[in-house]
């Protein structure tokens, strides 16, 4: 049996009167991508942010490969080894895409200020090994013969593919991908299908929100739905498409 990567369970999170998340839980076996779906203001943003550091959980629990963990705080949850995209990019314009990816792998550095200020032969090291890997990454995702071009004069699609770039660079035992086809045209979006399977082959963890239900059916082991931040369904593609649950919350009753 596949090892469990991330288990949570019975998390909420409210918003003053508004009760965004209700006791929701998932389990994710290494070398799925899982998807999180829903209709609009169904909780999947806000549980995205808990499960990254970026909200307080009211209740809940976490566990990541077996043990337990508490997204408190954003760098945090990188060092722990989840790493995630937003629906709004957010790269460092001004910088070329191989130092975006850079940034990432400093997570992962271990010389400190003192090796960056004086410049030690471990911090020299160090930085020729992150700037390899940064470029191994941008060949990975595509997008090697950008590596010094600044990030906003990228396209759309290959500015996705840097940001997942940089998310792989802090070595992540999770990559949460937030909306990664939003904006993309039909190639673009066989090009992100292609690389999210490439990444899955080589055993890497995906948990994956998007509004493209086609493209969740296809590429996802399993899939859970939420509906005004409660759990509604969870189980294979097949199994979520045919429940009348989903139906019903995606196409409505067609009643009175």
């Amino acid at each position: 049996m596949s090892e469990t990567i991330l288990k949570v369970a019975n998390v909420s999170k409210r918003f003053g009167g508004l009760q965004a998340l209700s006791d929701v839980g998932i389990e994710i076996k290494r070398g799925q991508v899982y998807g999180l779906i829903g209709p609009n203001g169904a909780g999947k943003t806000t549980f995205f942010n808990v499960l990254t550091g970026l909200y307080t959980p009211d209740s809940g629990s976490f566990e990541l490969a077996g043990k337990p963990y508490t997204p408190t705080a954003v760098h945090e949850v990188a060092k722990a080894g989840i790493a995630r995209t937003f629906q709004n990019i957010r790269l460092f314009a001004e910088m070329t895409a191989l130092e975006n990816v850079m940034v990432g792998r400093h997570v992962r550095t271990h010389s400190g200020l003192i090796g960056a200020v004086f410049r030690t032969p471990g911090f020299k090291k160090e930085e020729a090994e992150i700037t390899a890997r940064a470029r191994e990454l941008l060949e990975y995702v595509g997008i090697s013969k950008f590596a010094d071009y600044k990030s906003r004069t990228l396209s759309y699609g290959d500015q996705r593919r840097l940001e997942i770039a940089r998310a792989l660079a802090t070595d992540p035992q999770l990559i949460a991908l937030d909306e990664p086809a939003a904006g993309m045209n039909a190639t673009e979006k066989v090009l992100l299908r292609e690389l999210i399977d490439r990444i899955r082959k080589d055993n890497r963890t995906i948990l994956l929100i998007e509004h493209d239900v086609k493209l969740v059916m296809g590429l996802c082991d399993r899939v859970t739905v939420l509906d005004y931040g409660k759990q509604l369904s969870s189980g294979t593609p097949a199994e979520v498409q045919n429940d009348p649950k989903v139906i019903e919350a995606y196409l409505g009753t067609g009643g009175s």
